[in-house]
């Protein structure tokens, strides 16, 4: 069973639309995501367009590979080095804790992410 950092099992973070490595709508990995897809993210007009400027556009529908695009608001799995990118950049979208992978805990103390979760989730 895959934990999160609250050391439980690991939620869903988005089902619509699906995220994730697998596109199982969970934040998990494994030896082939060489990206760490592991945080569960709220998203943010400053974090999409962040992220698009570094080269990665979340934000374009590709109906090739069944990626609607996201809006502010949308919960995804993203990379964990961009996460931290964007962290040091003042733009770090908040985590979900329930649904980010424990194996981020190994890059980023509890307390930095602590100071970014979502109320409530």
């Amino acid at each position: 069973m895959e934990k999160n950092i609250l050391g439980t099992a690991l939620e869903d973070c988005s089902l619509d639309p699906k995220t994730g490595f697998f596109r199982n709508g969970r934040c998990d990995t494994c030896a082939e995501d060489i990206g760490l897809h592991t945080v569960c993210a709220e998203m943010t007009e400053e974090f999409l367009q962040f992220s698009k400027d570094k080269g990665n556009d979340l934000i374009t529908p590709r109906d090739e590979a069944d990626f609607p695009g996201l809006k502010a608001g949308d919960r995804w799995c993203i990379c964990l080095g961009r996460w931290a990118e964007a962290l040091e950049a003042g733009v770090a979208p908040n985590l979900c804790p329930r649904a980010t992978h424990e194996s981020v805990l190994e890059h980023v103390p509890i307390e930095v992410l602590e100071k970014h979760t979502i109320k409530d989730a």
